[in-house]
């Protein structure tokens, strides 16, 4: 599990993801960081204008491969709100970034959406390691899993209990 060291980066993710939410995009954020901690790129959900692919860990993916070389983006960990979906899993992999720790687990969130009505997504949430085996993942994260549940609650127009 992330050290303490590391929740920053975690709240930071959920800030961002609350920025989604305001901005009427579904509430996902991310954190690019590198060996020493230092936070290169962050992002959020970028999905309310139709384009379905603009999720952040998707955007971090590839500025990495862009602005950094394969052993940095090997030693990065990228933190994030949510989870990620499969095509995100696949990026991840595919550039040859690190670590992965995520707040809330799409088995979480599959559940919340359950409870809220809605309807099934178009690609199935899978772990991240049924699509990319060989990235180290952790999560959730107890307590900040919650306050993500209520960003989603409020995306769907439910109050959270």
């Amino acid at each position: 599990m992330p050290v303490e060291s590391e929740m920053h980066h975690l709240r930071r993710c959920v800030e961002l993801a609350g920025e989604a939410l305001a901005e009427g995009d579904e509430p996902f954020g991310s954190v690019l960081v590198d060996a020493s901690g230092v936070a290169l790129m962050e992002d959020r959900n970028r999905i309310a204008g139709g384009d379905r692919t603009r999720h952040p860990e998707f955007a971090l993916a590839r500025w990495a491969v862009e602005h950094l070389s394969p052993e940095v983006r090997a030693a990065a960990t990228v933190y994030t709100s949510g989870e990620h979906c499969p095509m995100c899993a696949a990026a991840h992999a595919w550039v040859g970034l690190g670590r992965i720790v995520y707040v809330s687990s799409s088995a979480q969130l599959v559940g919340w959406l359950s409870e809220l009505g809605v309807p099934e997504p178009p690609v199935r949430p899978l772990p991240i390691q049924s699509v990319a085996p060989g990235v180290v993942v952790e999560g959730p994260v107890a307590g900040l899993a919650e306050e993500v549940r209520g960003l989603h609650c409020r995306y769907h127009g439910a109050a959270p209990e």
